[in-house]
């Protein structure tokens, strides 16, 4: 399957205004896809569950990678472009940053589960990024966990589109004029 630029996967450093893009894209009437890690470890925190990082951290990647596979056949109904906060191949990215072996099926997931070719990568900045409660790593960690994301969609045959480190209203402009190449 194909999809031209129709579903467009933005990934890269936690805290690099990847959501706050994402939401001025929904604004302007584009759909969506929301991203699963921090909706995870909400969930789990809330139940006590162990599918978080640092308990079970092959669990939470299991479940990362069914959350992104719904939301990639979800997106694959819709009309329109639609942009991603995360996808399958950063479930990989992160199994390789934490060390794990990657099981073959997350590779078939990524090789089956194909967004536009080229790959949106919203860098570290150090100037826009907070911890918060979902968010405990640190600034090293965030700058490691970008390159480990590159790695992986490389690694899957993706070619990266890194935005500059510009206003919110720059980088949706950016991504617009993706949508005409």
């Amino acid at each position: 399957m194909t999809n031209g630029n129709r579903l467009v996967a933005i990934t890269g450093a936690p805290g690099a205004g990847k959501t706050t893009m994402l939401e001025h894209l929904a604004a302007d009437g584009f759909a969506t896809m929301a991203e699963g890690a921090r909706a995870i470890v909400r969930e789990q925190v809330s139940i006590g569950g162990l599918a978080q990082p640092g308990l079970d951290s092959l669990l939470y990647a299991e479940l990362m990678l069914n959350w992104e596979i719904r939301s990639f056949r979800e997106a694959s109904r819709l009309a329109g472009p639609v942009f991603f906060d995360r996808t399958v191949v950063d479930a990989i990215g992160y199994l390789m940053m934490i060390g794990e072996e990657v099981p073959h099926h997350f590779y078939e997931a990524a090789k089956q589960l194909r967004y536009d070719s080229t790959v949106i990568v919203a860098p570290f900045w150090p100037e826009i990024y907070l911890q918060d409660s979902e968010r405990d790593s640190g600034p090293d960690q965030a700058l490691r966990s970008c390159e480990f994301m590159c790695r992986a969609y490389e690694e899957v045959g993706y070619s990266l589109l890194v935005l500059p480190k510009v206003a919110v209203e720059e980088r949706v402009s950016l991504l617009r004029s993706h949508l005409q190449t």
